[in-house]
């Protein structure tokens, strides 16, 4: 079995921290993450520091993380310092990349052509978004204009990608598209969900546990709500690692066990999608 890819996802703003912007970035990255067979093992939020990035930068870097998704930072203002706190807690100097510079000239004229902005071409606050940490690979913007940025530091590749989500999603989907189908390989996931007629967690956790046990490559949850706000509750089961195949098995295996052990205390369930789920 291959080992699973291992993120970590740093969300930076001061607004996300005030509650001004709600992060859906972290919960789309993390979908997509899981999606591909990869595990995202710690998220981060953190204010407009360079030294606070930096450190957790660093942080990453020295627990050997395959991959640091950084998200927002990357505009022309002077709070936009994501890229300089990259460099700084990736041991590396900030320079003016070329090719970044030409991709966000070329933005800013397309967007003067279609009549979104009235001025195409440069100034020194756009040319700030073409200051990449040393060895940086820029990332084409094909939805606004501050390029992303790959920098590989040994085993660890981080991603710094901006906030804005259509941005963020644009490139991940688009320029990145290579990068994750080498990174992650043919891992995905494969899930199922069953409804079960019962509120009450306590009285299923007999029949759950057995199957934790009994099926550690598979995570299963069982989705609780408040007390009194519906009679029963889902239960997932998400497999990732192993083939295709594989992963299926194991997880109808599971629903078949959980089955079982719920027809012995009597609760009744049935299959809330009807069959297969896999994620996308």
């Amino acid at each position: 079995m291959s080992q699973q890819v291992k993120v970590e996802i740093l969300a930076i703003g001061n607004e996300l921290l005030r509650g001004e912007i709600l992060d859906t970035n972290t919960h789309w990255i993390c979908q997509l993450v899981n999606s591909r067979g990869g595990r995202v093992v710690r998220v981060t939020m953190l204010p407009d520091s360079e030294d606070e990035i930096a450190q957790a930068i660093r942080a990453a870097i020295e627990r050997g993380v395959d991959v640091v998704f950084t998200s927002g930072g990357l505009g022309p203002t002077e709070d936009d310092l994501s890229l300089a706190a990259v460099a700084k807690g990736a041991g590396v100097a900030l320079a003016l990349d070329t090719r970044a510079r030409e991709m966000v000239r070329r933005r800013y004229d397309d967007f003067c052509a279609q009549g979104v902005i009235a001025e195409g071409g440069l100034n020194p606050f756009r040319e700030k978004m073409a200051w990449l940490p040393v060895g940086g690979e820029p990332l084409d913007n094909p939805v606004g204009t501050a390029p992303g940025v790959m920098l590989r530091i040994g085993p660890t590749v981080i991603i710094s990608l901006p906030g804005v989500p259509p941005e963020l999603k644009g490139i991940i989907n688009d320029t990145l598209k290579t990068f994750l189908d080498q990174r992650f390989g043919s891992g995905g996931s494969f899930a199922r969900t069953i409804t079960v007629r019962c509120n009450d967690e306590s009285i299923m956790a007999p029949a759950l546990s057995r199957v934790v046990a009994h099926f550690p490559q598979v995570y299963i949850k069982s989705l609780a709500r408040a007390l009194g706000e519906v009679p029963e509750l889902d239960i997932l089961f998400i497999a990732t690692g192993g083939s295709a195949d594989e992963r299926e098995q194991w997880v109808n295996a599971a629903v078949i066990d959980l089955e079982q052990g719920l027809d012995a205390l009597a609760i009744k369930h049935w299959q809330k999608d009807r069959g297969h789920k896999p994620l996308s």
